[in-house]
């Protein structure tokens, strides 16, 4: 195995590769947070819908990544569309949890003394409960950016982008000229892009959370 030589002249390919599995790992997981707080916002205050919720999400994750690509293939056909929505739905099931149970567990007393000085019911939930459930709900962005990180590389089944083309084209010519080298520099890519995804959004925690919270 000669790495150097596979990723000497190649630079700019990987390049564009790791910007696209990285957007839309960004992409996805940002549409799936969104989706998953307003489906939190819309369900807390209900204990049966909460309950419900909590464990669909749950039972959901339980779903192969790869079925749902081939259930997807029928409407969507082949490339981003279907990669796109698979990701965004598994990118929305740990968030919702998180942020199901963050917001309920903000203490009552704190909610009737914001009541108590005149807040309404949204304004509550944008300057008391959303904040106070934050650290709980960005370590659920932390949870699905990693996985989503990490699951977008099967979409190359379906010609999606990213660096799981560069994983499964090396994967299936072993044997071959340089399909070591290529299986693992999309292995390592896609370790690297976690490793920065996470950094940031400690660094985002760190700049979002008040103290008294952390």
């Amino acid at each position: 195995m000669n790495l150097w030589n596979y990723l000497r002249g190649r630079g700019d390919f990987l390049a564009f590769l790791t910007y696209q599995h990285a957007s839309l790992a960004f992409q996805t997981v940002l549409v799936g947070t969104v989706v998953a707080v307003l489906i939190a916002v819309a369900v807390y205050r209900l204990p049966l819908l909460s309950a419900l919720s909590l464990t669909s999400s749950r039972v959901a994750l339980t779903i192969p990544s790869l079925a749902l690509l081939a259930l997807l293939l029928v409407p969507f056909g082949l490339g981003v569309v279907p990669s796109f929505i698979m990701l965004a739905f598994f990118a929305a099931l740990p968030v919702i949890g998180n942020a199901i149970v963050g917001l309920r567990a903000v203490p009552a007393s704190v909610v009737e003394s914001a009541r108590g000085i005149g807040f309404s019911r949204w304004r509550i939930l944008l300057t008391v409960e959303l904040p106070m459930a934050w650290p709980v709900i960005l370590t659920g962005i932390r949870v699905s950016t990693q996985m989503i990180v990490g699951v977008a590389a099967i979409v190359a089944y379906v010609l999606g982008p990213g660096l799981g083309s560069l994983i499964f084209n090396g994967l299936s010519r072993l044997g071959g000229a340089n399909a070591l080298e290529m299986a693992l520099t999309g292995t390592v890519l896609i370790v690297l892009i976690a490793l920065v995804f996470d950094a940031l959004l400690v660094l985002l925690g760190r700049l979002t959370i008040a103290k008294g919270l952390s």
